[in-house]
C-alpha cells in the first residue's frame, strides 16, 4: 500500500529524530533504540492500544484499517502476520496524515506512541 510505503518513512524519521533530541549516543546504541521502536511489534502494539483506547478519529481508523487489510505477498522474518498487517496500517495512517499536511496530528500521534512505548518498556524494566 502506498500509504504505508511514506508511512513507514516519516515514522521512522520521527524515532530518528526524538532519539537524537534525547541524549547524544553512538550510532549503534541509535540503532538498536530505534530497531525496537519500528519493529512490527512495537507498531502492532501501539496500533492495538491506539484502537482500544478509542483515540483516532473515524477516519482515522478507517485508513488504519485498509492499510491492515491491504494484501501484501511479504512478511518479514522477525514478526508474525497479524503484526506485520496491523504495523502496516499504523504506518498507512501516518502516510495519510503526512500526505494530508495534518503535521499537528501526527506529532500528537507520535507523541502518544512514545508514552506507549515508554509504558511497555517501564513495566519491562521491573521484571528484570
Amino acid at each position: 500500500m502506498t500509504l504505508a510505503y511514506i508511512g513507514d518513512t516519516v515514522f521512522d524519521l520521527f524515532v530518528r529524530e526524538q532519539l537524537i533530541r534525547q541524549a547524544n549516543r553512538p550510532a549503534n546504541v541509535l540503532h538498536k533504540l530505534s530497531a525496537q521502536r519500528v519493529c512490527a511489534a512495537s507498531q502492532s502494539y501501539a496500533a492495538r492500544l491506539l484502537i482500544e483506547r478509542e483515540l483516532l478519529s473515524d477516519e482515522e481508523l478507517s485508513v488504519l484499517k485498509r492499510g491492515r487489510n491491504a494484501h501484501s505477498h511479504h512478511l518479514p522474518k522477525n514478526a508474525t502476520e497479524s503484526d506485520y498487517h496491523l504495523a502496516t496500517g499504523l504506518e498507512a495512517l501516518f502516510g495519510f496524515l503526512y500526505l494530508s499536511e495534518r503535521s499537528d496530528r501526527l506529532h500528537e500521534l507520535f507523541s502518544i506512541i512514545t508514552e506507549i512505548h515508554n509504558e511497555k518498556f517501564s513495566e519491562v524494566d521491573k521484571l528484570s
